[in-house]
C-alpha cells in the first residue's frame, strides 16, 4: 500500500511561512524587526501628539492672555463715552461763567440748556433719577433721614432732600427721603 502522507506542494509551503518569505528573516528576527518598526511608528505618534499638546496649549495660553488685554482695556476705557458726552457740558457751564453780561434770563436760559444736555446724556447711558414723592420706603433704593408727622401712610416718602440716580437697574447712589410717620 502506499503511504498517506500528504504531499505538500511548494507552494503551499512558502505559504506556510509568510514572515521568512516577506522578511527574508527567521521568524524571532521578524518579529523583532516589526517590534521596533512599531516602537519607532509609536514614537513618531508621540512626538507629533507631543508637539499638537504644545501647540494647543499656547493657543489657549494666548486666548487667555489676549481676554486679560481685552478686559484691561475695556475697565481703562469704559467712561471714555460717557466722558466724551460730558464734554459738551462742561464748555456750557465754562461759557455761562465768563459772561459778563449780567443778563439774568440769558444766564438762566443758558444753564437750562446745558441741564437738558446733561439729561441728555444721562438718557443715553440709562442714568435715570429716582424721586419717590409719594412712594412707599423701600431700603434698596431710598434712604430715610428722618419722619415727620403727615397725613400720608406710614413709611410713605413725602420730602426728597437729595434725588437718588440708577444706572439701568442698579442704584448708584439712593435717595435721600424724610418719611411719614405713622398715625
Amino acid at each position: 500500500m502506499q503511504s498517506q502522507e500528504s504531499h505538500v506542494p511548494a507552494s503551499d509551503a512558502v505559504a506556510a511561512q509568510p514572515e521568512t518569505i516577506s522578511t527574508g528573516l527567521p521568524p524571532d528576527a521578524a518579529a523583532a524587526f516589526d517590534a521596533s518598526a512599531r516602537i519607532a511608528e509609536l514614537e513618531t505618534q508621540l512626538t507629533e501628539a507631543k508637539d499638537q499638546f504644545l501647540r494647543a496649549r499656547a493657543e489657549q495660553e494666548n486666548q487667555r492672555r489676549r481676554a486679560v488685554e481685552d478686559l484691561q482695556a475695556a475697565n481703562k476705557y469704559a467712561v471714555q463715552k460717557f466722558a466724551a458726552e460730558m464734554l459738551p457740558v462742561k464748555d456750557s457751564l465754562e461759557m455761562a461763567l465768563l459772561d459778563q453780561s449780567g443778563q439774568f434770563d440769558t444766564l438762566k436760559h443758558g444753564v437750562d440748556l446745558t441741564l437738558k444736555q446733561l439729561i441728555s446724556a444721562f438718557e443715553k447711558f440709562q442714568l435715570s433719577e429716582i424721586n419717590p414723592v409719594g412712594e412707599k420706603l423701600d431700603p434698596h433704593k431710598h434712604q430715610a433721614i428722618s419722619m415727620i408727622e403727615s397725613d400720608a401712610d406710614a413709611n410713605t416718602v413725602v420730602n426728597v432732600m437729595q434725588k437718588g440716580y440708577q444706572i439701568a437697574e442698579r442704584v448708584l447712589r439712593p435717595a435721600m427721603v424724610v418719611v411719614a410717620k405713622g398715625k
